[in-house]
């Protein structure tokens, strides 16, 4: 079990005082958030914590940064991340409360507000924790694509960042905003209209050094393949999974141009060349087949690396 220290005393007490306060005859919901405290920032879009004034409760709520409020585009973005979180119901994806449009007429959505670490906090902590901890963690976020995949709906964006491990060893996958749909016939709508973002936006600090998102990125999203589908995810869930057992990530290089060159042409070393520590074959064969980069060469479904993950990897780790 990875532990964690507990929520503040305030997100999670209950008071009579709270449970019993008279409830407004007018509802009004223009008022029903207050102190409002920004806990994350990402490209174009604030997440926030806020009491519920009706139900009393600290919640999490997202909306677009002020430059991008009123941009019609986005706005739709912001509506389709929030109703594919709110339509995933399962263990493993946050909760969503509300969809809604504030005073100005902006978007927002509601969800549970949840404490603790990303799984790129762990991580750069490897060696406090064993690789058992880490693997359960991933076998989570595994179950919960597979549950999106079953749904129709492809996350592309699984990295260290958008994987949250909170303090009773829940894990969350988060930041469905790149989560690709289809149509009752199989269709797409065309990637330039849909949540498809440059790589230049989500993958560069503001020195020009690539961050995270391009290390998990598979070939057919750096190429922005029309036709990318649930086994993108499964790439993505591989070079994740790499970084757990050996410390680093797959693709070589600290430029984005060097990043993506490295995803689209080089076989990763295998992390047992990379590292000291013992790799468990099991975990590493899986690892290097669902990182082919011809798709028809992965797994097919997440599915088959779930079983993986629950079989015995550590036998044959002594051998």
């Amino acid at each position: 079990m990875i532990n964690f220290p507990e929520p503040p005393k305030e997100y999670g007490s209950v008071f009579l005082e709270e449970t019993d306060k008279p409830l407004p005859k007018k509802i009004n919901q223009q008022t029903r958030y207050a102190f409002f405290s920004t806990i994350a920032t990402g490209g174009k879009s604030l997440i926030k914590s806020c009491k519920d004034l009706h139900l009393s409760r600290f919640i999490c709520y997202k909306t677009l940064k002020p430059e991008f409020a009123d941009d019609e585009i986005e706005q739709q973005r912001l509506i389709r991340e929030a109703r594919v979180t709110a339509m995933l119901q399962h263990p493993n994806t946050v909760p969503t409360y509300e969809l809604g449009r504030d005073s100005k007429g902006h978007c927002y959505f509601t969800m549970k507000l949840v404490h603790g670490y990303t799984l790129r906090e762990i991580l750069d902590f490897r060696d406090r924790y064993d690789l058992t901890q880490l693997v359960d963690v991933m076998l989570q976020v595994a179950y919960a694509l597979e549950y999106a995949h079953k749904h129709g709906v492809a996350h592309r964006d699984i990295k260290p960042e958008n994987i949250l491990v909170g303090p009773y060893s829940e894990v969350l996958v988060l930041d469905w905003g790149l989560a690709k749909v289809w149509n009752p016939d199989g269709t797409a709508v065309e990637e330039g209209e849909t949540a498809e973002t440059k790589i230049e936006d989500i993958s560069l600090t503001g020195q020009g050094k690539a961050q995270g998102t391009a290390h998990y990125m598979s070939p057919e999203q750096v190429k922005q393949d029309p036709s990318i589908d649930h086994r993108t995810d499964i790439f993505s869930l591989a070079a994740v999974m790499y970084e757990v057992l050996c410390g680093k990530p797959a693709p070589k290089g600290d430029k984005l141009h060097h990043i993506i060159e490295s995803v689209l042409n080089d076989s990763p070393e295998k992390p047992s060349d990379v590292t000291s520590q013992r790799v468990p074959p099991l975990l590493e064969e899986m690892v290097m087949r669902a990182l082919e980069k011809n798709p028809d060469n992965r797994y097919q479904s997440i599915r088959e690396m779930i079983q993986i993950m629950k079989q015995d990897w550590r036998s044959g780790m002594f051998s």
